[in-house]
């Protein structure tokens, strides 16, 4: 007699339960509400740029018939018309003379002291750095009054350097809060071998700490030319002259004098700010990275 065995066979615990759910993937893009808010602020930072833009080739006929349209026809009389002026080109050049000066004595006087704080040990160096980040605290608005008295008791009214040497000062405590990180972070290795090849200190500043800051000194740089580039308050007090008027004081007087003509007064108004627009978009990246290497440092 034979008997059947039979056997059994019993599927691994894994397999006899039921397949979970995967959790829901993230989209690879991030989060849409994020990009919502996104768009939505840049949208409502370019909308005002582009009618202004936009408004300096209409007409005032359309400007008042149609606030929101478009250009219909274009019209670019506006923009030729303030090309073709003396006094736009005379601003732009007092606007760039002032900018330029401001950036390179913003970024020569703040690389130097930051080298100082960065690289030196002595007493009051902690204190010394902490009264120029205390800078970043009072603005121009606060001091305008004082900064008036000193710069009229010093004859400087009037004059492109009465708005550059005050400009200069407000923007070192910046640069110098951005360089320093960046000096810091160079190694002491680097700066001993230079002194055993026989470089000084001079030397070393030159050719070792420029090239390897110049990502902060780019940055510096940029801040502190756009920085004077759209400054209004402190020419608004300095300089009286239309002779000497920088862009946004500029932009004030000409809508004073066509302010009748708000299409003439939109083709100024975008034509003075489109140089600021266009340096900030070429070296934003450089900004963005240079804060970076300031916050790593």
């Amino acid at each position: 007699m034979s008997t059947a065995t039979a056997v059994i066979t019993t599927a691994p615990a894994d397999e006899q339960r039921p397949p979970r759910r995967t959790p829901r993937e993230k989209l690879p893009w991030g989060n849409p509400l994020v990009y919502f808010v996104a768009l939505v602020v840049i949208a409502l930072l370019l909308v005002p740029v582009a009618y202004i833009i936009l408004g300096g080739f209409r007409t005032n006929a359309q400007i008042t018939t149609d606030p929101a349209g478009l250009p219909n026809p274009w019209n670019v009389e506006n923009y030729l018309v303030v090309l073709g002026g003396d006094m736009f080109w005379r601003q732009v050049l007092n606007s760039a003379i002032a900018a330029i000066a401001t950036t390179a004595g913003a970024v020569v006087l703040g690389l130097m002291a930051s080298y100082v704080l960065a690289r030196y040990r002595f007493k009051g160096r902690g204190a010394l750095y902490a009264l120029f980040a205390a800078g970043l605290m009072f603005p121009i608005t606060v001091a305008i009054t004082p900064l008036y008295i000193v710069i009229r008791n010093l004859g400087l009214m009037n004059s492109l350097p009465g708005v550059i040497l005050p400009q200069i000062a407000f923007a070192l405590p910046t640069t110098i809060i951005i360089l320093v990180p960046f000096l810091r972070a160079i190694p002491d290795e680097i700066e001993e071998a230079a002194f055993i090849d026989g470089a000084s200190r001079l030397g070393f500043f030159w050719r070792m700490v420029i090239p390897l800051a110049m990502p902060g000194v780019i940055t510096t740089g940029i801040l502190a030319f756009i920085g004077s580039w759209n400054s209004y308050l402190l020419p608004l007090f300095v300089l009286n002259n239309e002779a000497v008027f920088t862009l946004p004081l500029g932009v004030q007087a000409f809508s004073s004098q066509y302010s009748v003509d708000t299409a003439r007064v939109l083709a100024f108004t975008s034509l003075s700010m489109i140089p600021a627009l266009v340096f900030f978009s070429l070296f934003e990246r450089r900004i963005v990275g240079g804060l970076t290497g300031a916050v790593k440092g």
